[in-house]
Order: structure tokens, then sequence, then C-alpha cells
């Protein structure tokens, strides 16, 4: 049962969303996915105004006249967004945790599809996929995804991305949109299952990072707690040495990820816990409309 604060928060949040959408993401979302895919209508017999390239030669020999083969637009897309749920999820130095950054992102793209009347899934996942919604459309769908994200807890700790798109490649017969929203701390290597689902879908990956994931700030010595693996070492924010040593660290494990997903030939939107989220967005929809 939702209590009435998680449901003031999460009407809070669709409200907050719609505006975002309707405003600016909506045009932009439609003209980036919308109209990329094809799909069979009919055969029927080829006539004069007819395009000869649409002639499909097996059913005209079998038949003796032209026929030809007729496309139409995809009337609707899916949409998947894997969300990642893992307890490095749970670290915030800012106002918000980084699950909540996610979850608002999630949101933000979640209802921009029901907006275009596409279909929308969800699949939390840890080191197990401990939530799977399949895609569908409608408002009442969306604010359903949008509880889930709000009032889940995950029972893993851990994170594999590898797992989640492996089974998500299983899933997915007809060819989607999906957003991979985490922060990519993995110990698992994904970048094969990463190629492996960009050249059947449209794949998207939504990294949010914590400023402090990046470069420890100079403080006092602090006991630090691996999150997911509950390991702890202490840690002086006054060593200049410890703090380059964080830094040098911490930039190979993110270029790293940088990395995977520039060979496997996926973009990627980085969102910082503290920073508008909404801005890397309207910025990466607008550089690949114009790609496109």
């Amino acid at each position: 049962m939702l209590t009435s604060e998680l449901l003031a928060q999460v009407r809070k949040i669709e409200i907050r969303t719609r505006r975002v959408v309707d405003e600016i993401i909506g045009g932009a979302y439609h003209s980036v996915f919308k109209g990329r895919g094809i799909e069979f209508e009919e055969v029927r017999e080829y006539a004069v105004e007819d395009d000869v390239r649409d002639i499909d030669w097996n059913v005209t020999a079998r038949m003796g006249t032209p026929f030809i083969k007729k496309y139409v637009e995809e009337r609707e897309l899916n949409v998947m967004l894997l969300v990642d749920v893992s307890a490095s999820q749970q670290f915030g130095s800012k106002q918000k945790e980084k699950s909540r950054y996610a979850f608002e992102t999630a949101a933000l793209l979640a209802f921009s599809a029901i907006r275009n009347h596409d279909k929308v899934g969800l699949s939390m996942f840890s080191d197990r996929t401990e939530l799977h919604l399949p895609p569908r459309s409608g408002r009442k769908h969306g604010l359903r995804l949008l509880r889930e994200l709000m009032a889940f807890t995950p029972t893993g700790k851990q994170t594999n991305i590898d797992a989640v798109l492996k089974e998500t490649i299983q899933a997915l017969n007809k060819r989607s949109v999906i957003f991979l929203i985490s922060d990519l701390i993995d110990n698992h290597n994904y970048e094969t299952s990463l190629k492996i689902i960009n050249r059947r879908h449209d794949v998207v990956v939504v990294r949010v990072l914590d400023p402090h994931e990046l470069s420890w700030p100079v403080g006092a010595n602090v006991l630090v707690e691996d999150a997911e693996k509950g390991t702890q070492v202490m840690f002086s924010g006054k060593s200049r040495k410890h703090l380059a040593g964080f830094a040098s660290a911490a930039t190979k494990i993110h270029q790293q990820a940088v990395s995977r997903c520039s060979r496997a030939k996926v973009d990627m939107i980085d969102i910082r816990c503290g920073d508008d989220l909404v801005k890397p967005l309207i910025s990466f929809f607008q550089s690949r409309r114009k790609r496109h």
C-alpha cells in the first residue's frame, strides 16, 4: 500500500514531468525516434504509379503478373527503461541520491513515450532482474511505472548490467528504443552484450553520477564503505596522495564506461547529481535530431 506521502511525491513528479514533456522534450523525442521503422502491410498487384523497386519477384513469378510489397510506417514504438537499483545508487552527497535522479529521468522518458502514444516498459535490476513490466501504453500504465520506481525495495545489492542486457535481448521481439539508466559501476564486462543489443535495437545509456564519485573533497578522515560489497576502508581527505589516488582510480573507472559505450556505438548522456537533469536530456535530443 502506498503512503499518502509517497502518493504526493508521485503526483509532484508527474506534474513536473508532464510540463517538461509538453513544453520541450515531446517534440524532440518525436523527431528523433518516430518513423525509423516500417512494418509489412500487404502484397497487392502492381499499378502504373507504383515504384518498380517495390516489386516482389517471388510472388510475381508464382502469379504470372507483377505484385508489390506494401509497407507502412510503424504506428507505435516500443520504449524499454532498464533502471539500476543496486546499492551504489543510494549514494548522494547532494540533496538527492543517485536513485532519485535515475527515477525522475525514467519518468521523463516514460511520459515522453506515452505522450507520443508509444508503449513503454520497465526493468529494474541489481545483480538480477528485480521487477519487469512489459511495454504498454497509456497514462495509467505510466503512473504505475512511476509508483514502482518510487516504492520498490530491491533485494540485491550488486550490479550486473550484462545479465539484464541478455535478458532484454531475449524478451524483446520488436525493435525498440532502450534506455539503460545506471551509474555503470559494475565489475562485470557488459560490452559484448551492449554491442549485440544495439545492433537489434536503439540503445541510449543514461549515466547518473555524484560529483564526489569523480573527485573526493578535501576534508577530515572518513570511514568509507562499499555499498555493494560491504567492505570498509579509512580514507584521509587531507592526504594529497589519497586524494590524487582516488581521482586517478575514479577517472579510470568512469572512462572505461565511456570507452565501452563508444566501441558499442551507443550514445551516452551524463547526468550529475546536484545539476538540472533536464538540460543534458534536451541537449541529447537536439544533437541527435541534427544527426538524423
